[in-house]
């Protein structure tokens, strides 16, 4: 497989012969504010340009959505994506969302999707702190996410670990599944008094810990104002763990083959 790191979640994996945009945030740099009641919202989102044209990015078989927040799924991405594109969506709210945009061509995810021989499971996500989520408004705002496991015979097994931080769920998914390749989301996004939303830097030794032999891509750094760990923090960190070979912190536009 090969995944493309676009910007933030964004990427471009090629599995199984067909090619996935996997959360598109697409929006020139500084189009929207920073969001409110966040680290550094003063700040204008995305922080950074697209390393490619829209075009390229959006060329692809299917867009796969964890969950529908901005910066995973933006104003720019419901403008410039086909409404007749092929995309998987989490579940029926978010199905709801899109038909609402005029998007037509959608399918909810799960084992039983045979994609050209490929399957995908839904996996836990917790997109905060208890303390969050006991705090009925952000709670709602922090909502519903996914992760999704990709499976083919001719494949490592993918887990795109999605929008959560570290807890037991999440680490027994990785002991049961044992997938051949992790996507962790390790920007450290923080909310104003709840604390991290996302995984960090910590994570990463966590997730190799867990699974000795499996390739990390480590991604969602550096591209919106609440993530407190860009791509050279990770990468040095990885470095003097000396994890280079487990572990890969592609920069924009940058693609590993796995």
């Amino acid at each position: 497989m090969k995944i493309t790191q676009i910007r933030n979640a964004t990427q471009v994996i090629e599995y199984a012969g067909k090619t996935f945009l996997i959360d598109p945030f697409l929006a020139p740099k500084g189009m929207y504010p920073g969001f409110e009641g966040t680290a550094n919202s003063h700040l204008r989102n995305p922080l950074v340009e697209l390393p490619m044209t829209i075009e390229k990015i959006i060329a692809v078989d299917a867009v796969l959505l964890t969950h529908t927040h901005p910066d995973h799924w933006d104003e720019t991405a419901v403008n410039v994506i086909p409404k007749d594109q092929l995309i998987f969506v989490q579940h029926e709210g978010d199905e709801s969302i899109l038909r609402s945009q005029g998007f037509t061509n959608l399918q909810i995810f799960s084992e039983k999707t045979d994609f050209y021989g490929i399957s995908f499971t839904r996996t836990f996500c917790q997109h905060g702190s208890e303390a969050a989520f006991e705090h009925e408004q952000m709670a709602e705002i922090l909502g519903e996410v996914t992760g999704v496991i990709f499976n083919h015979a001719d494949e490592d097994k993918l887990y795109i670990v999605g929008d959560t931080i570290w807890v037991p769920q999440v680490e027994e998914i990785m002991k049961q599944e044992q997938p051949g390749v992790v996507v962790l989301n390790t920007g450290w996004a923080h909310v104003l008094g709840f604390g991290p939303i996302i995984m960090g830097k910590e994570d990463v030794l966590k997730t190799h810990n867990v699974l000795p032999e499996a390739k990390i891509v480590a991604t969602h750094m550096g591209a919106v104002n609440h993530a407190l760990v860009t791509t050279k923090e990770m990468s040095d960190y990885v470095s003097a763990l000396s994890l280079n070979d487990f572990v890969f912190v592609p920069e924009d536009g940058e693609t590993v083959s796995l």
